[in-house]
């Protein structure tokens, strides 16, 4: 006799599948979750990495403007004690310059040249007064130019004042202040010329030895001076 299996079969493998399906869809959610969920922490995970960074890098910042801002302080202090330590220089190395400009100015003025004014901008002397002549003034250039402490006079004016004829011109002139290296260098070039002196030339051939060279008995006698003869005339 055959079996007959009256049993919904089907229906329950359907259902069963249906299960299967829903477990592995919702293993699939939670895998997708999970996946998501772990992105989500890495990124996090990165993204306080980078603040982290960016806080360091921030603080470093910082730290490297204040050092910045002291080290311009610094230049600006090294500046300063700088331009101070060239002017204790120069005031050092021309400490003795009004010294010889006064000692110039005394010796360069001619007797005809008064001077009304002096005044001093720098390396540069603006001299005002009153000469005889235009010759005067333009000696008294001449003994500047010449100078040791004093070059390059430039005439400002010239011009004729006042019914005195001793002291009619005014004039006004510049006059450069050298160096005082370039000055001590002019003063050396004197001591060294005499300390060095050129030698002597040898005579030329056929002049006469100078009497002074002559050894003693050999030279010529001196005649002694003939009489002078008398006003009227007459013999002495």
């Amino acid at each position: 006799m055959a079996k007959i299996n009256l049993l919904p079969w089907r229906a329950e493998r359907r259902r069963e599948r249906e299960r299967e399906f829903y477990m592995m869809l919702g293993a699939a959610a939670f895998a997708a979750v999970a996946a998501v969920f772990l992105w989500w922490y890495w990124m996090g995970m990165r993204i306080e990495d980078q603040d982290n960074r960016n806080a360091y890098l921030k603080s470093e910042i910082k730290q490297l403007d204040t050092q910045l801002a002291e080290i311009k302080e610094l230049d600006k202090t090294k500046s300063k004690l700088l331009a101070r330590k060239q002017i204790i220089e120069q005031l050092q190395a021309s400490r003795s310059q009004m010294v010889h400009l006064f000692d110039e100015l005394v010796r360069t003025i001619p007797d005809s040249v008064r001077l009304g004014s002096l005044k001093q901008a720098g390396d540069t002397l603006t001299l005002q007064g009153v000469a005889q002549s235009n010759a005067s003034v333009a000696n008294y250039m001449r003994n500047l130019d010449n100078s040791k402490w004093l070059t390059h006079s430039d005439l400002i004016k010239t011009e004729v004042k006042g019914a005195d004829r001793r002291n009619r011109y005014e004039f006004g002139l510049n006059v450069r202040l050298r160096p005082p290296e370039n000055a001590e260098n002019l003063d050396s070039k004197p001591s060294e010329e005499t300390a060095n002196p050129p030698p002597a030339s040898a005579p030329l051939q056929g002049s006469p030895t100078p009497a002074a060279a002559m050894p003693a008995g050999q030279g010529t006698e001196a005649t002694p001076p003939k009489p002078a003869a008398d006003k009227a005339g007459g013999t002495p």
